[in-house]
């Protein structure tokens, strides 16, 4: 019999080299692979698609169902980009007038977004379901041929996942009339004309326009957007609706009653809007003696639990997406569709419209992950969609800023975070200090003195966390705060500056401002670091927080303890 080997000691630090040479040796994990990793370094390598927030499967329940069936789905960024990114991030900044924030439907003129294919009423739902799979294959294939071979010089991250797109061609079928919500911070980044179109032209059916936000600009600015659609658009009615809590210019919040009177002005315009094309044919009486009760309660329990209403308000979610032949008004109930972009509040607006909070509201692009249809009255129904990043030619970095990526998944945030110190005075809004290691400003310099002021910094070597530093600030200017309110104007506005700041219909605009004009300013100079608590939540009435942001910042300010005010400070970087 041989001998066998003396066994020998085996030291953890042996051990950790031969788990780390494996790990090199194995490559990265499958999920983070490339399709094609040979073309990593070639300016013409196709892209891999990611699913975003992805969630393990439960041990408990049906183990077979796809948890993950509704995740967001982009491209995913190469090594060589990445690199790319984080070299940007210590270039000094370029200032940026106003006159560079107009903003027009250019990013959407080579663009249509998918629709579904032809029905065939001989095919079985497999049938459908392949031939929906293969359009849209072919469909992204196009858009990333047409980049390649230059004939789009820039194709924005867009929505991958079909069962989304599925979840709006059902509600632009079921729906009699459509309200397409845009952030009127980025009105004309938010309204694809090929969608208008479709509804118009093909689908034969009425569209709204509800600028929401209102109260997060200057009442100019409004002004200004709602003239340029109305040039642009001429038979589109636009509503303003503003869904931020009220603020006094001290900051302190006015109640709820005002944001219900505010938010209840804009319902009753969408009501109108809504009897102007039903024109009798469905009786929504009911839902007008719902919006004046409504008007006239004192304050609005927005904390009501919505296990407790189910059976009042006649909620039903639906995975349904096969194709629905629309009736018009059918069983004479009028259903009206919700759509836009993530983050444009189309949960705020159906809670407004239903008088009470029946969805859950956050700013993780993906929260809403199938329609859903809420009765308002037996004659009248929304029907909820969930948001959809279109087809564009929209820098990457500003979609960011748009809401339409979620900022935790973001793997380098310096590009985002230099377009935004380009158009805005961060280091004055947020009174930063250069820190010594810096001879000039940059979107690093920046996250690390925003580190060292609110001490985000490292376990170990106590450096500064410029990547948390850096999503917390893209963070509060997401939601408006501490006036880090980004907006565009549409073209032609600087030169047309004093016929806005003139024009009749302001009054009507700081109408929704929600700002109390008889309290004083509050000063300047104060530290707007002792604003926000450190033990705020980072989203707003989110319920569902197993999919929010894995890594997100807990120290983020909510929307209603830092809600923004309607004065807002757009002073550009200054040669010191």
């Amino acid at each position: 019999m041989p001998q066998q080997r003396r066994k020998v000691a085996f030291s953890g630090k042996k051990k950790k080299d031969q788990l780390l040479q494996k790990r090199n040796t194995k490559g990265p994990p499958k999920y983070l692979r490339s399709t094609q990793e040979s073309y990593e370094d070639s300016d013409v390598a196709p892209e891999s698609s990611r699913k975003l927030m992805e969630q393990p499967f439960g041990r408990g329940g049906n183990r077979n169902k796809n948890v993950n069936r509704y995740n967001l789905q982009f491209y995913q960024e190469s090594k060589k980009e990445v690199e790319q990114m984080k070299q940007e991030g210590f270039k000094p900044l370029d200032i940026l007038s106003a006159k560079d924030r107009e903003m027009d439907g250019r990013y959407f003129t080579d663009f249509n977004f998918p629709i579904r294919p032809p029905l065939n009423e001989s095919s079985s739902k497999e049938q459908l379901d392949r031939s929906e799979n293969r359009y849209f294959k072919e469909y992204v294939d196009e858009l990333q041929k047409k980049q390649r071979n230059g004939d789009i010089k820039e194709l924005s991250l867009f929505e991958l996942n079909l069962e989304t797109w599925r979840q709006l061609w059902r509600v632009l079928e079921f729906s009699d009339i459509l309200l397409i919500i845009v952030d009127v911070r980025y009105a004309a980044l938010m309204f694809p004309p090929s969608l208008y179109d479709y509804i118009i032209k093909t689908l034969k059916k009425h569209a709204i326009v509800v600028f929401n936000k209102v109260d997060l600009v200057e009442p100019d600015v409004v002004v200004a957007w709602r003239s340029y659609f109305n040039e642009h658009y001429p038979n589109l009615p636009i509503v303003l609706f503003a869904s931020y809590l009220p603020r006094s210019r001290k900051g302190n919040q006015r109640g709820p009653q005002v944001s219900h009177r505010r938010s209840m002005e804009g319902v009753y315009n969408i009501y109108r809007e809504c009897q102007r094309y039903v024109q009798g044919e469905v009786d929504l009486s009911a839902w007008e003696q719902k919006i004046r009760e409504d008007m006239r309660s004192e304050q609005l329990d927005i904390l009501e639990d919505v296990a407790t209403v189910t059976g009042e308000l006649k909620i039903s979610s639906s995975i349904d997406t096969t194709p629905h032949e629309h009736v018009k008004y059918h069983n004479g109930i009028a259903t009206i569709g919700c759509i836009g972009f993530p983050n444009v509040g189309k949960s705020s607006l159906i809670n407004a419209l239903k008088g009470r909070k029946v969805v859950s509201v956050s700013r993780t692009p993906g929260h809403t992950k199938h329609f859903q249809t809420i009765f308002l009255t037996p004659l009248v129904r929304l029907c909820d969609c969930p948001g959809l990043v279109f087809p564009s030619a929209t820098p990457k970095s500003l979609q960011v800023l748009l809401g339409s990526f979620p900022i935790s998944q973001l793997a380098v945030p310096y590009r985002s975070l230099r377009l935004l110190s380009e158009h805005l005075n961060l280091p004055q809004l947020l009174r930063l200090h250069l820190p010594e290691d810096y001879d000039e400003w940059s979107a690093v310099a920046i996250s690390d003195a925003w580190a060292y002021k609110r001490g985000f910094l490292t376990a170990k070597a106590a450096r500064p966390d410029r990547y948390r530093a850096a999503n917390h600030i893209l963070r509060m200017c997401l939601a408006g705060q501490q006036q880090l309110v980004l907006q565009f104007y549409p073209p032609g506005y600087e030169e047309q500056r004093d016929k806005w700041l003139q024009h009749p219909d302001l009054a009507e605009v700081k109408n929704y401002q929600q700002v109390d004009l008889d309290e004083p300013e509050s000063e300047t100079n104060e530290d707007t670091s002792s604003v926000c608590s450190d033990t705020a939540d980072s989203d707003d009435d989110d319920e569902d927080s197993s999919n929010d942001e894995t890594n997100a910042d807990e120290s983020e300010c909510t929307a209603e303890q830092e809600a923004p005010r309607s004065r807002n400070v757009f002073a550009l970087l200054e040669d010191d």
